[in-house]
C-alpha cells in the first residue's frame, strides 16, 4: 500500500467544503490485491466501529437476493459491501454529546438538586468545561457549566455496558429525571458530535433552541473491543469516529 501511495498519483485528491482533505488511490494490480487479501486473512478479528445498521442492512439485502437467485454461487456482488478499515492506532474516538429541549417541568435549581443525588455537582462558571476522565460529565445550563461526577453505586464496573458513561447519563439523568426513555425516537433530544466542539452545545442552549446540554468523556478503544468481545452492543450515539471518508466517494453496485 505504501508503495502505491508513494509511486502513484491518487485517483481523487480534493478538499471538501468542510475543510477536510481526501486522497484516494486505486489498487488494481491482481498480485497486490492477492497479497493484501492474504494479510487480512491472517487478522484474528475486525471490529465494526461505525455503521452497524448499514452492515446489518447489507447482510439482509444479500440474503434476500440470494434467496431470489437459483444460480447463487457466493461470488455475486450482493455478497459484499463497502468498508474502510483502520488500524486502532489511527482511529480517534471523539465524544458524542447530548442537548435536550426542556427540563421535563423542572426548574434549573430542581434539576441540579435531583442530579446531585447521583452525581457530585460543581459549578464551573461561564468558561467552557470539558470532562476530564471517565464518569465525569459537563452540563451547560442557564449560562453556566457544571462538572458532574458519578457517585459510587451509580454503575457496575463488571458490566461492560453499564459502566459506559452514555449508560450512566441515560439511566440517572435522561431517563429517571428528564423522562427520555428512548434515545432513538424521542424528539426532545439531539446529538452533537464532539468534532463540532463544546461551543456548539453552548450555542444551541443560549439560542433557546435547547434547555440543557451534556458533554461526555470519549469511550476508549479498549472499551469498544471489550464490548464486542463479550457479544454486547453499544447504546445508540455512543461514539463519534474520526477520520471519516466523504460520503459517496466510492459506490458499490449490487448488480
Amino acid at each position: 500500500v505504501n508503495e502505491v501511495v508513494t509511486s502513484q498519483k491518487p485517483e481523487y485528491d480534493f478538499v471538501a467544503e468542510d475543510g477536510f482533505g481526501h486522497h484516494l488511490w486505486v489498487i488494481n494490480d491482481e498480485q497486490k490485491i492477492k497479497r493484501i487479501t492474504e494479510i487480512f486473512a491472517q487478522q484474528p478479528a475486525l471490529y465494526v466501529a461505525d455503521g452497524h445498521h448499514r452492515t446489518a442492512a447489507a447482510a439482509r439485502v444479500g440474503q434476500e437476493k440470494k434467496s431470489q437467485n437459483p444460480n447463487h454461487t457466493g461470488n455475486e456482488e450482493y455478497n459484499y459491501f463497502l468498508a474502510v478499515i483502520f488500524p486502532d492506532n489511527q482511529l480517534s474516538i471523539i465524544d458524542y454529546n447530548r442537548v435536550v429541549k426542556d427540563l421535563n417541568g423542572l426548574t434549573p435549581a430542581k434539576l441540579i438538586e435531583k442530579i446531585s443525588e447521583k452525581f457530585d455537582v460543581e459549578d464551573k462558571g461561564s468558561d467552557i468545561y470539558k470532562p476530564h476522565s471517565l464518569h465525569n460529565f459537563s452540563m451547560y445550563l442557564e449560562g453556566k457549566w457544571y462538572s458532574l461526577t458519578a457517585k459510587q453505586g451509580t454503575y457496575d464496573d463488571s458490566d461492560p455496558i453499564g459502566v459506559l458513561d452514555v449508560t450512566i447519563l441515560s439511566n440517572h439523568i435522561l431517563d429517571n429525571i428528564l423522562d427520555i426513555k428512548d434515545l432513538r425516537t424521542s424528539k426532545r433530544i439531539d446529538f452533537v458530535g464532539g468534532i463540532r466542539g463544546l461551543g456548539e452545545l453552548k450555542k444551541r442552549v443560549d439560542s433557546g433552541e435547547m434547555a440543557v446540554a451534556f458533554a461526555l468523556y470519549p469511550v476508549s478503544m479498549q472499551q469498544l473491543i471489550d464490548i464486542a468481545d463479550t457479544g454486547n452492543i453499544m447504546p445508540p450515539k455512543t461514539t463519534w469516529f474520526e477520520p471519516k471518508l466523504r460520503s459517496g466517494l466510492v459506490i458499490h453496485s449490487l448488480d
